[in-house]
């Protein structure tokens, strides 16, 4: 229905009567935004007013399209609020017309070949898939066939606003001009962290880059705003069960947490990125900048291959290739990483930097171990074989395993080999390369596999299963 309205009165002159507000909030004097990870954003919105005394109403245009009302709140002195409303029914060609259902406007016509003017009043009786217009006697469709048209309209809606608009009527106890303090939560704000890694094969060390990317999809531009940017996703009521059961990522990509503190800004158990002047954030803009640039990482690069259960699978399947790496102080980033994508680069021969995959990582305190993968290696696959299974008692199963593991390349690797799904009292009663326990339900090696060869590993569990 709205493109058909604006199609309707597209390319026409709309003529409106503005009407003055009641008594607008001066433009902001101090505008400061902090914004979070998940969608959500607080804006403290300083501005000075004029308070006449007695009860009045004061208009905000400007706020954000998606001010949740609800959380408003205005701060001055002697003042209280007696109500509030937020008109977000914005003036646009489609909104003008559908508010004048029932009214009377003006249709000038312009005929195209002696250029002179024919002016009828016309009631709107609807806006239904295109404008039903009354003209005198005759009923009419305002058609968008091409011809000169202008549509003059008497007056605007008084709900209808050209910015978002928050009206609060408050009872002043004395005149004179005061500063406001105006804040409120709001969605169409957020943020996320983009690293860009580059790693040099020859040397195993990463150089790396991060960005805070952030959007504005709120309807409304913050001009020149002190923004600070909070590394984390307050817990808001309708989002309680999300949080509860949130699914697990299917690999472990931080194997260690860190346990070392540094001197950035904390907010309870949040950090704080505050970005080093003041910004406009436009609407429906996408603003980069660098909080992170660090060089020369030590990393480790192999190959991780999980077994899920202690099955046999009939084609070999591709290992994952993994960078391991520090974000400690003394090796490491030094830094706290705010939840974001890792993208991983290598050189090619000609020195330029490819892409090669991309991780997405969670908040990551300061000295934790990454593990992230790049995709599936092209030349390092892992086949599990069950060789033998049988009855070890009256309850348990004896069941022997065989994992090829081969290798393409013309360097020797190390492969990270786990089988998953050794639930219960699954234990080893045998094995050619000693493994460990990551955890009750797993079991792995780390296996070495020669250039352009393949290394196996054997092992045989007892498992009630």
């Amino acid at each position: 229905m709205r493109s058909s309205i604006i199609a309707a009165v597209s390319g026409a002159v709309l003529s409106i009567a503005l009407l003055s507000p009641a008594a607008f909030a001066q433009q902001s004097q101090q505008l400061a935004i902090t914004i979070y990870n998940d969608n959500l954003a607080l804006v403290q919105d300083k501005r000075d007013i004029e308070i006449v005394g007695g009860r009045q109403r004061l208009e905000f245009p400007g706020v954000s399209g998606e001010i949740r009302p609800e959380t408003v709140s205005l701060s001055a002195t002697g003042i209280a609020i007696v109500e509030q409303n937020f008109d977000f029914d914005l003036l646009t060609p489609a909104k003008l017309m559908e508010k004048a259902v029932g009214t009377t406007i003006t249709i000038i016509r312009v005929n195209p070949a002696t250029g002179a003017e024919t002016r009828e009043r016309a009631e709107v009786l609807a806006t239904n898939n295109g404008v039903v217009l009354k003209i005198g006697n005759r009923i009419e469709v305002l058609r968008d066939d091409g011809l000169p048209v202008r549509v003059i309209f008497d007056k605007v809606p008084e709900n209808l606003r050209s910015k978002p608009t928050l009206s609060v009527t408050v009872n002043g106890d004395r005149r004179g001009n005061r500063p406001v303090t105006l804040n409120y939560l709001t969605g169409g704000l957020g943020w996320s962290a983009d690293y860009v890694a580059l790693f040099d094969d020859t040397t195993s060390k990463l150089d790396v880059q991060g960005w805070v990317t952030l959007t504005n999809s709120s309807g409304t531009t913050y001009d020149n705003a002190d923004t600070t940017l909070v590394a984390g996703s307050p817990l808001r009521a309708d989002q309680y069960y999300q949080q509860q059961y949130r699914p697990q990522p299917p690999r472990p990509q931080m194997p260690q947490a860190g346990t070392e503190s540094g001197d950035r800004e904390r907010l309870g158990d949040f950090y704080l990125y505050p970005l080093p002047e003041r910004t406009t954030i436009a609407n429906m803009q996408t603003k980069q900048v660098s909080f992170l640039d660090v060089h020369g990482v030590p990393a480790e690069h192999g190959y991780e291959f999980r077994n899920y259960w202690l099955g046999t699978l009939e084609d070999p399947e591709s290992a994952k290739t993994v960078y391991r790496f520090n974000t400690g102080a003394a090796k490491g980033l030094g830094d706290q990483l705010p939840a974001g994508v890792l993208r991983f680069y290598i050189r090619d021969k000609q020195g330029d930097p490819q892409f090669i995959g991309e991780s997405r990582i969670d908040h990551t305190p300061m000295g934790s171990t990454l593990s992230l993968s790049t995709g599936d290696a092209f030349d390092v696959k892992v086949k599990p074989v069950v060789e033998k299974r049988e009855r070890n008692g009256i309850r348990r199963w004896r069941t022997s395993m065989k994992y090829t593991v081969t290798n393409a390349t013309p360097r020797e690797v190390k492969v990270t080999l786990q089988q998953d799904g050794l639930w219960g009292d699954t234990t080893i009663e045998s094995e050619n390369l000693a493994s460990t326990r990551p955890n009750a339900d797993m079991a792995e090696w780390v296996v070495t596999v020669p250039a352009n060869g393949e290394a196996e590993v054997t092992a045989v569990f007892d498992s009630a299963y």
